[in-house]
């Protein structure tokens, strides 16, 4: 079992880069045939978000665009229940789809956030792609249009994913022990 240490913790391999890859591309194969003929703004949820969205994007096969907002509500290892809006959304939604794309679904109140947020601005249509969902922590009624993979209500980090900032660069995911 590989294992790796991130500050005061240690994390087990949990997701390999492998079924990191298979996971992006099985999400982009449902996007590429659902929303081929759409237009659709997608929004990546920074930071954690920013790798799935780098891989993601380069295999949507159809012409697109894409933005950036950023939102935090982690403090260590545990969600603050706040939301808080550091790099709001530039570009109008006016009768836009969009396609949040997110690192994690776990709570649901980021994301809770981000649609009120949307549909006060006047999108047509919002769908969401995660690549990790736990199922299990979900608090809110969101629904999850495409998702990668689903995990136990545990702290990960790697692919996007952090500790207090660290592990972002990892190419798997890792579980706390």
């Amino acid at each position: 079992m590989k294992t790796i240490k991130i500050k005061d913790k240690e994390f087990r391999l949990t997701i390999s880069e492998k079924e990191v890859i298979r996971a992006v591309n099985e999400v982009a194969v449902q996007i590429n045939k659902d929303l081929a003929n759409e237009n659709p703004l997608f929004i990546c949820v920074l930071n954690g978000a920013f790798m799935f969205a780098s891989d993601l994007i380069k295999l949507i096969n159809f012409p697109c665009e894409i933005t950036f907002i950023k939102l935090s509500s982690y403090q260590g290892l545990y969600s603050t229940g706040a939301v808080k809006e550091i790099i709001g959304l530039n570009e109008s939604v006016v009768g836009r789809n969009v396609v949040i794309i997110e690192d994690i679904v776990d709570t649901g109140v980021t994301m809770e956030r981000i649609l009120e947020s949307l549909s006060s601005k006047g999108v047509a249509s919002v769908k969401i792609a995660t690549f990790l969902q736990k199922p299990d922590a979900l608090q809110r009624n969101i629904t999850v249009d495409y998702v990668g993979v689903k995990i136990p209500n545990e702290f990960i980090v790697g692919y996007g994913l952090d500790y207090d900032g660290y592990g972002r660069n990892l190419k798997e995911i890792y579980t706390v022990i």
